[in-house]
């Protein structure tokens, strides 16, 4: 995009409705003008690190439900929802509602106990399974879902005096530095001078694309096999680490459901020896994935279990680590932040837990998920080239690949996802090489909305690949 040195003011009426759109709606190329000069002025003034307005060429005016509107009237279904954050859609009216009067009453407590604050702890820790309620303490982090990690890391090396971690490749844990030390992506490593030492990568149960080069028909989860004699031979050359850190559903990985077996397996080993086992529930907690927490499915209990994103329900940040009381080791003042007191997001969140539990989201999940698993795996039929439909929940990946070689088909992908986007549907990709189409719709997205999704993917699977580039 050709950028000039000085950009005039960006000027647009705001509309006086705000109409309930039904479906898809858009007029002409992407981006519009309106939306085209606001992305010019994005690119001359905002970090080059900016991601998301790259392949999705928006610039939004407003947003309800599972729609969302640009500057310049095109109306989209939006099946990445804030990347995984909005689980009532946009702008959900209760917990709205609920978030404007905390404005009026206290909206920045650090962590002095409110109201508000207590009922959202109550309401949280209640939609634990039922056995690890009473043992089970909350700490609230800073505002993002990589300082809940980063807190997580602390805690467990607090309450073991050990300093290793265990992960896994392919896995995802944010963007600082810590962070980006247990996460997969060699890339997003590379220019930061290295990572925390100390930390030891194993093959995550990917068996579409098993690690190990082995059939799940045939093999023994070698996967949790190696792990489990890495962690108890004297010979193995890893020092009992202080936890082990784990997505259930790798999200930024290509949307892959760890292997139910290899998850009990590590559950097992790491209980035996007494390594606290923390489950990243980012991006698959508060509903996502068809339970409260992916790891009710696996039935496991974790020692630790990391969520944000979606918590407040409405894109106000919050976040939290949630672990057992026998790890409570920490002096006070051992990880503090500012803005871990969000009122406005504790309000929001109350409301949007309120939500779940009235109107049955969760069996809304399943339902919409089992509706389009049955319509993602018709796009086999177009070509051999979609390798997979897998995920959990609400939470869906569809990977391209050469059907003879296996190797990421990144541009047939990207390709999808611009035809999607330009028949109304904004889609992310993620995976190896950005090559799996991934859907993060709304929890309460309706049938007719999911069919559409559907609908517009077979179509735009079909024009990417009748398309040469």
């Amino acid at each position: 995009m050709n950028v000039p040195t000085r950009l005039p003011a960006c000027a647009y009426p705001e509309p006086a409705d705000r109409p309930a759109h039904r479906v898809p709606s858009v007029r002409g190329p992407l981006p519009g003008p309106r939306s085209a000069e606001l992305l010019a002025r994005q690119e001359l003034r905002e970090s080059n690190a900016r991601t998301y307005p790259r392949h999705l060429p928006l610039a939004i005016r407003r947003a309800q439900g599972s729609f969302l509107e640009d500057l310049d009237g095109n109306v989209f279904l939006d099946f990445l929802s804030g990347a995984g954050v909005l689980p009532l859609g946009h702008n959900p009216p209760e917990p709205l509602a609920a978030a404007h009067r905390q404005l009026d009453e206290l909206v920045h407590g650090l962590d002095f106990p409110t109201p508000v604050k207590d009922e959202f702890t109550e309401l949280t820790l209640g939609m634990l399974p039922e056995r690890m309620r009473t043992r089970t303490k909350i700490h609230f982090c800073g505002p993002t879902g990589a300082n809940a990690v980063e807190a997580a890391l602390k805690l467990c090396k607090t309450a073991t005096g050990r300093t290793d971690v265990v992960t896994f490749q392919g896995g995802f844990h944010g963007s600082s530095l810590a962070t980006l030390s247990v996460t997969g992506l060699v890339a997003q490593q590379a220019g930061v001078g290295g990572r925390m030492p100390g930390v030891h990568f194993f093959p995550y149960a990917h068996c579409h694309r098993c690690p190990l080069g082995l059939r799940r028909d045939t093999c023994a989860v070698n996967c949790a096999g190696l792990l489990e004699r890495s962690l108890t031979d004297p010979n193995g050359g890893i020092p009992l680490p202080a936890a082990v850190v784990l997505e259930l559903v790798q999200g930024e990985g290509g949307v892959i459901p760890a292997d139910p077996e290899f998850v009990r397996r590590l559950r097992a080993v790491t209980r035996e020896l007494d390594i606290p086992l923390i489950v990243d529930e980012v991006q698959t907690g508060c509903g996502r994935t068809g339970s409260w927490f992916a790891f009710e499915q696996y039935g496991i209990e974790p020692d630790v279990v990391v969520a944000s994103k979606a918590l407040s329900g409405l894109g106000l940040p919050a976040a939290v680590i949630l672990y057992d009381e026998r790890l409570d080791v920490w002096q006070p003042g051992a990880h503090s932040g500012t803005f871990r007191g969000n009122q406005a997001a504790f309000a929001a969140g109350v409301a949007t837990l309120k939500v779940f539990r009235r109107d049955g989201v969760l069996a809304n999940v399943r339902e919409r998920s089992a509706q389009l698993f049955d319509r993602l795996a018709e796009l086999r039929a177009l070509t051999p080239r979609v390798s997979d439909v897998r995920g959990l929940g609400l939470m869906i990946g569809v990977e391209l690949a050469d059907p003879g070689t296996g190797r990421p088909e990144s541009e047939l992908a990207r390709r999808v996802q611009r035809a999607a986007l330009h028949r109304g549907l904004v889609i992310e990709l993620g995976g190896r090489d950005d090559a799996v189409l991934r859907l993060l719709p709304p929890l309460t997205c309706t049938a007719a909305e999911a069919g559409i999704a559907a609908d517009i993917l077979h179509a735009a699977l079909s024009e990417a690949l009748a398309s040469p580039s």
